[in-house]
């Protein structure tokens, strides 16, 4: 019989894949991934959305083991904090100082679920690997998960065409509300539960005080970008993304702000008043670091961020590190440090990190 080994992170979609493996006559055996170690990093303590006699990845882990003796699957458990922190979190904090906007769930997919994990799978005797990613393969393409508000090809943006080979989606052609039905008809303790936020592994945390165990704050001024008013001031350029408009914490103006500019050198936040304001849009960007799962044609479509609706673009090579990307009709809040991802239709073409975007248009 063919052997799958799952990823079983604690969660309704991995028990789903799970149950849709077995339907469809595999070996399944489970392995739960521990990359984070609460004890000596975390801040869950005091959370009130959190059961605090318990650490959160032991809470998933006591998930996964339950839904697994459900299934009657055997479930095998490995650390990767070493291996998460070497290449996933020191990347995210590397990021942040140099005043970027990193997405860890993406180098987390590449340096851990398709690589530290397949190499554990394989140890196991897999003939495959799967997990509960809201995605597809076809004929060796990556494919957009049907359920378009929960696609998750963004995320694998920087998983190589090598590590895609013997993997499956079992979730990737049903919608979230057909999973948790199904979820429900099994009886699992994961039915309900509630989808994981915040950062890859190390889950929901007060931001701010989860950094400063880490880096240290510097406040600054806030000013306007139109007229260089100060406004304010900022906790530190780190806890802010371009296009941000919550917890700027900036009274006696109606109108709404949103975050411009980071000027690290000065250790300046510059907002821009209203949502058309011209400081928000950029019409090209330098992007780096590019993973190619496919051809890039001079026009196709990208997402410069989660959920965001598929931009046109025009696609050029700079070098041999760096894509430029056009886009004449201008896109707000285009973010360095974030992931460029290109599409073309259904399939995923591969992405980029977002080194540097250009507010001036050229057209």
């Amino acid at each position: 019989m063919t052997k799958v080994v799952i990823g079983m992170s604690g969660g309704v979609d991995s028990s789903v894949a799970a149950i849709m493996l077995q339907k469809q006559g595999y070996e399944v055996i489970g392995l739960f991934m521990r990359n984070w170690d609460t004890s000596v990093n975390g801040d869950y303590l005091g959370n009130p959305d959190l059961n605090n006699d318990i650490c959160p990845q032991e809470q998933d882990y006591n998930d996964a083991v339950k839904v697994c003796e459900k299934l009657n699957i055997p479930l095998h458990r490995v650390d990767f904090v070493k291996e998460y922190w070497d290449y996933v979190f020191t990347y995210f904090l590397d990021e942040l100082k140099k005043g970027r906007t990193p997405n860890p769930d993406i180098m987390c997919n590449k340096y851990i679920k398709f690589d530290m994990f397949v190499k554990e799978a394989k140890k196991l005797g897999a003939d495959y690997i799967a997990t509960g990613h809201y995605a597809r393969m076809k004929d060796g393409k990556l494919l957009r998960g049907v359920d378009n508000n929960k696609d998750q090809t963004y995320f694998l943006s920087q998983v190589s065409k090598k590590q895609l080979e013997n993997v499956l989606f079992p979730i990737g052609e049903m919608t979230k509300p057909e999973v948790r039905k199904i979820a429900e008809e099994y009886d699992l303790i994961t039915a309900d539960k509630k989808d994981s936020t915040g950062i890859c592994f190390i889950g929901e945390r007060n931001f701010t005080k989860f950094l400063e165990n880490y880096l240290p704050n510097t406040p600054g001024d806030i000013i306007d970008i139109d007229n260089g008013k100060i406004l304010g001031k900022h906790i530190g350029l780190m806890y802010y993304t371009l296009g941000q408009r919550r917890g700027l914490n900036i009274g006696g103006t109606k109108e709404r702000m949103f975050v411009a500019k980071k000027d690290l050198e000065n250790n300046i936040l510059y907002v821009a008043m209203g949502d058309e304001n011209k400081y928000l849009l950029s019409y090209a960007a330098i992007i780096e670091d590019v993973n190619l799962l496919d051809d890039i044609p001079e026009k196709c479509t990208a997402k410069f961020r989660y959920r965001q609706a598929d931009n046109d673009v025009t696609v050029s090579k700079l070098d041999d590190n760096n894509l430029l990307v056009k886009y004449p009709q201008g896109v707000k809040s285009v973010t360095p440090g974030q992931a460029c991802v290109f599409y073309n239709g259904e399939e995923c073409l591969g992405g980029g990190i977002i080194k540097e975007v250009i507010s001036e248009s050229s057209d």
